[in-house]
């Protein structure tokens, strides 16, 4: 691994927020690193506010897009609320059906199927809409293309709202309203909001609008953490505010269906990690391994009894879900292997068995084996259909736009991508995503990168010290959970693997002539043990995290990689 570590902020910065904080200088440089400079950032940082929300109607269209749901409100119209099928998609369909249908009845939602009719905006769903007398579409996290569909459904007396956080294309679909920060056309402060966002935005405007007090649409914010986790957005600015109360709407009051998905799990308060690893793939396996309804059917559902059940099916879904994901990645690796691909600047691979559902997670999962630019491809239809994955600092996203002659339908971000491509297109596709990734990539991003806030003794690490780092939080991209370095270190002798394969280190450090011992568990670290046995002096860079054991709490490293002292 890389370990990088970021450049010394100003030190008269640092000594003058020290200062006006009564902090020391190891938290004051942290605060620094994150573009907190003084009292009044703090205080924003530290004590986020639901006042430091924008205003909605900065949103370009905003205004539009209200009058148009309040008129069809008037003229008792029908409203379809539709969404993606992932976490992003059916929290906001959720959130935006279940805020409507307070006030109003004749509404109701719409998740496509992932296989028989792929991601955003489909003609089926349209006629579906025309079918059922639907007169208005909200579409929530998809949309921002759909050009053809749009003009599909106008031509059938369908109104379209789009509500989306994606890239736009050269040309706008012809809705009646397009919310989306990302349009070069709107001066939205911050374009970072994820669907559920959008669609959090656009309660608060008809909110607004409605004379209704903030405090009314606070519990949605449970759906908007949730959805904020899963897709990996930025959590700064406004996403870092929405979070935060959300996190706390999930600790007090979350809503009947997150209640019954959180209830086995023994914790007093949930924090964003266990928001991405509980909650959301359990959210995201509905539309995985079954249908993205299931989902949406759980989130809004307001009876416990029946949430209990909802819940405990999308468990089970969960776990097919796991036993896919295992057994496609077993099977895309030995692929890899097989074709001498190992030495490759990317991983294409595709069978036309493995199920759509977790083509993303097995792409994750070969990044972790082979940490370079990643699509899988599965049948879907007479197409193939890939997700992609990239690797930190690579725009996947473009790299595929430039692969554009081979490819039928394309969206997604910088991180994450997905297409459909014809058969007789793979190899000439792989070819070319291969050769514009080699020519592109520079060299160092091929090896994981660790990147490192600050240098530190462990003696400063305290109590105190953790509670003001615990405090940094909710973290996330933009945000992340500080990561220190400390040199000098070594194991007391007590330092061993644990795990059914000896894969983890469990160590008991001592630094410097400092004689304290510092617990410390090092996850998939297990083949560094020869670098801190017999007594050898080693550095580490970690995190720090609280250790529930019998009832005691106590700090402990979380550590991230290990090398020989130089």
């Amino acid at each position: 691994m890389r370990w990088t570590i970021k450049p010394n902020p100003d030190n008269h910065k640092v000594n003058e927020l020290a200062r006006q904080l009564a902090i020391d200088k190891d938290l004051a440089k942290l605060l620094v690193l994150r573009n907190i400079e003084n009292y009044k950032q703090a205080k924003h940082y530290f004590r986020p506010s639901l006042n430091d929300l924008h205003n909605p109607f900065l949103m370009k269209d905003m205004d539009i897009a209200i009058e148009h749901i309040e008129k069809a409100i008037n003229n008792k119209e029908n409203i379809l609320i539709y969404g993606d099928y992932d976490v992003d998609g059916t929290t906001a369909v959720s959130l935006v059906y279940s805020y409507l249908f307070t006030s109003y009845k004749n509404v109701a939602t719409y998740i496509p199927d992932r296989y028989d009719e792929g991601y955003g905006i489909s003609y089926k769903g349209i006629d579906f809409a025309s079918d059922n007398d639907f007169s208005l579409i909200i579409a929530l996290d998809c949309g921002i293309k759909a050009i053809d569909k749009v003009a599909y459904a106008k031509s059938k007396n369908i109104d379209f709202i789009i509500c989306d956080h994606h890239r736009p294309g050269k040309k706008l679909p012809n809705a009646i309203a397009v919310l989306d920060p990302k349009r070069e056309d709107c001066n939205y402060p911050y374009d970072e909001l994820c669907g559920c966002g959008i669609g959090f935005k656009l309660i608060q405007g008809l909110a607004e609008k409605r004379k209704q007090n903030f405090d009314k649409i606070i519990p949605y914010l449970d759906l908007v953490a949730t959805a904020i986790a899963a897709d990996i957005v930025p959590i700064t600015g406004e996403n870092r505010v929405l979070a935060y109360f959300g996190l706390q709407v999930i600790n007090t009051i979350p809503r009947t269906g997150i209640k019954a998905l959180i209830q086995n799990i023994k914790k007093d308060q949930l924090n964003i990690t266990d928001v991405v690893f509980t909650i959301a793939p359990r959210i995201n396996a509905a539309g995985r391994i079954k249908h993205g309804i299931h989902a949406v059917t759980l989130l809004t559902e307001t009876d416990f009894e029946i949430a209990q059940k909802y819940a405990s099916e999308i468990e089970q879904f969960n776990l097919n879900r796991k036993e896919l994901d295992k057994q496609i990645t077993k099977e895309a690796l030995q692929q890899i292997v097989e074709n001498n691909e190992e030495k490759d600047y990317t991983s294409v691979v595709f069978d036309k068995n493995w199920h759509k559902g977790v083509i993303g997670i097995v792409a994750s999962r070969l990044i972790e084996n082979y940490y370079r630019p990643t699509l899988v491809f599965t049948k879907s239809g007479d197409k193939l259909a890939a997700s992609a994955r990239s690797i930190k600092g690579f725009d996947v996203y473009n790299a595929i736009q430039e692969c554009g002659e081979f490819i039928e339908q394309f969206g997604g971000h910088k991180y994450a991508a997905g297409l459909t491509l014809k058969p007789e297109n793979y190899v000439k596709f792989k070819e070319k995503f291969e050769e514009v990734v080699k020519k592109s990539i520079p060299k160092e991003l091929l090896t994981p990168e660790i990147t490192v806030d600050t240098e530190i003794y462990l003696t400063n690490i305290t109590p105190k010290f953790h509670r003001i780092i615990k405090q940094f939080g909710p973290f996330g991209p933009q945000n992340m959970k500080p990561v220190f370095l400390a040199t000098g270190l070594r194991d007391n002798g007590f330092g061993k693997k644990i795990g059914k394969e000896g894969e983890h280190l469990k160590l008991s450090i001592i630094s410097g002539a400092d004689q304290k011992t510092y617990n410390a568990i090092g996850f998939g670290l297990g083949e560094k043990y020869d670098l801190i046995s017999n007594g050898n002096s080693f550095k580490a860079v970690f995190t720090i995290e609280e250790n529930h054991w019998n009832g005691i709490t106590s700090l402990q490293l979380n550590i991230k990689d290990i090398k020989a002292e130089n």
